[in-house]
């Protein structure tokens, strides 16, 4: 895979993390204290960056085989559960994440809380809620990032994506300052399944030996097989619940 690929797989796949931590920190922004909020998203970044620095030269150290037969496990279970709620959502048997429905039940709660200062934070529930988001969400972001681009040994190329989506839905939302609740997120979580069920596949199956017609060109046939297949399971579901809904005609009454 050459870099253009491999930078937009990953700048879509973060997009969607960084999305709804952009939700969390606008809430308590918003409603609470900035300089709080920056000091919790300051922090988790710290942290983010140290758990890259550490995990991801370590991993190039790995056979390139064994690399991408754990990694890619990992990533076609991952992407699988992206699919999986991305098909439930679009068939009525999920409910749709909704950004603006989140983001008024974090102000709520932002509302509610008490101020409390601890340990040099003036406003420690604003600290803590920036960090758990950023952090939790950044935690997804450094794992796309690491397999991509340890897989394809173009780390740079990976970073490149990721930092593009982090800092387009950024200032996105500091221009908007509000929720990004019109981002089609549930199509995108599904382009996202599709992407990582398909290197996740691509990338298990080489470490384990098997040898793909055309090398990377195979991903031009496996990504469109993925994606049929999930458009496939949508249909299908969205018939099933379509004539669970209708009625059973009635038996007509028998005149006497």
């Amino acid at each position: 895979m050459n870099a253009l690929p491999l930078i937009l797989t990953v700048f879509v796949a973060c997009a969607v993390e960084a999305v709804e931590a952009l939700t969390i920190v606008l809430a308590v922004g918003l409603t609470r204290e900035w300089k709080s909020t920056f000091q919790g998203m300051a922090a988790a970044l710290v942290v983010l960056a140290a758990v890259t620095a550490a995990v991801g030269p370590a991993l190039t150290v790995l056979p390139l085989s064994a690399l991408r037969l754990v990694v890619g496990a990992l990533l076609a279970i991952f992407g699988l559960q992206w699919l999986r709620k991305a098909v439930l959502r679009a068939t009525g048997y999920k409910a749709l994440h909704d950004e603006a429905s989140a983001y008024l039940r974090q102000v709520a709660a932002a509302e509610a809380a008490p101020a409390q200062a601890r340990r040099g934070v003036s406003d420690w529930y604003s600290f803590t809620l920036a960090f758990k988001g950023v952090l939790l969400e950044g935690l997804e972001v450094v794992f796309i990032v690491i397999t991509f681009g340890d897989n394809q040994r173009n780390l740079g190329a990976a970073v490149i994506g990721a930092a593009a989506a982090v800092v387009v839905v950024t200032l996105t939302g500091v221009a908007v300052r509000a929720p990004l609740a019109k981002v089609p997120e549930n199509w995108m979580k599904l382009a996202v399944g599709v992407m990582l069920t398909s290197f996740g596949t691509f990338w298990g199956a080489e470490g384990a030996g098997v040898a793909w017609p055309g090398n990377d060109l195979a991903l031009l046939v496996l990504v469109p097989v993925v994606a049929v297949v999930s458009a496939g399971c949508i249909l299908w579901l969205r018939a099933r619940g379509t004539a669970a809904a209708v009625p059973a005609p009635q038996p007509e009454a028998v005149s006497s």
